[in-house]
């Protein structure tokens, strides 16, 4: 493919355009899954693909009978495309605050399986938040602690609410709520009937631990469990726990639906047990940044705690 001396130009709306359709559809993972995302057809989906390529002379993707993937070109434009996209929506964001106007998009993070846990008020925060920002679109991840905290830290996240654990000068730590974790087992598992049990007894139990560093893996090496299995989330260990195969730490109140159905119990031993505090982390440097303070004003007033930024946002 030549190279296009086009895009050597001035980039404008319709290259703005093309980038935001290629966007969409690495986001959904081909053309075809595009369509609804796009609310446009797949053949005209396929022909801004391939105006774009013709505007940078290069072969994004590669679409066919095997599927769609991105070449290494593809990758890296990609890359650049949500830093650039990004770079645009904080523009947007910004002008819009300094005419008073709370605007844009909310990136949050939010760690697994906390919507069960009574003390998380994080949806009284959104309520709170909608109430005074109901122009601004909120995204919203779900996942685990390595991959939120790079994520807050890099800019791609407003903020996130997270297991508080090895904390990062580049972050503003506000604690929130905590929950109660204990060991469990299945029904089918031997420990399941026996009571009391001592720790000697749990050590040669296979054991369901998550894999980044976090307080699972630390209380987990602490009581010197045998972690036989790693998992990224807490659904992936309530599932092998459930199998009768293995032992693992969960939330009390993810677990009690579990213990009510006879499918799982807590293990007989009390001191298999610790706490962990939740935080709101945004960067240091987001104190100037109107939607992440609002935001964690709402968690404030939700959770009844002070966040740690004195200048409170512009009324």
């Amino acid at each position: 493919m030549a190279h296009s001396k086009a895009w050597l130009g001035q980039v404008g709306d319709t290259d703005i355009r093309l980038l935001k359709v290629f966007k969409a559809v690495v986001d959904c993972g081909g053309m075809a899954a595009a369509e609804l995302e796009l609310n446009i057809g797949r053949s005209t989906i396929s022909r801004h693909v391939k105006d774009l390529e013709e505007r940078l002379g290069l072969v994004l993707c590669r679409r066919g009978r095997g599927g769609f993937a991105l070449t290494d070109e593809g990758q890296r434009v990609h890359a650049d495309t949500l830093n650039l996209l990004g770079a645009l929506e904080s523009f947007r964001t910004h002008v819009g605050q300094m005419h008073g106007q709370l605007t844009g998009t909310l990136r949050l993070g939010l760690f697994d399986k906390t919507v069960t846990n009574p003390a998380a008020r994080i949806d009284r925060a959104l309520r709170a938040f909608r109430a005074q920002a109901p122009q601004v679109r909120l995204e919203l991840t779900i996942g685990a602690l390595n991959v939120l905290e790079p994520g807050v830290i890099d800019g791609q996240l407003h903020l996130a609410v997270v297991p508080d654990h090895r904390r990062s000068q580049s972050l503003q730590y506000t604690p929130l709520f905590d929950e109660q974790m204990h060991l469990y087992c299945g029904r089918e598992h031997p420990l399941f009937a026996r009571d009391p049990v001592a720790l000697d007894d749990v050590r040669p139990a296979d054991c369901a631990g998550l894999a980044f560093h976090s307080p699972n893996m630390e209380v987990t090496r602490r009581f010197g469990l045998k972690r036989s299995a790693m998992v990224n989330d807490q659904e992936a260990v309530a599932l092998l726990v459930r199998s009768g195969g293995y032992v693992g730490f969960l939330p009390d109140h993810y677990a009690a639906p579990f213990v009510a159905q006879g499918d799982m119990r807590r293990v007989a031993l009390a001191e298999l047990g610790y706490t962990v505090d939740f935080v709101a982390v945004a960067r240091a440097s987001s104190t100037s940044d109107r939607l992440a303070q609002t935001f964690l004003r709402c968690l404030e007033a939700a959770h009844g705690v002070q966040v740690p930024w004195d200048n409170p946002p512009d009324s």
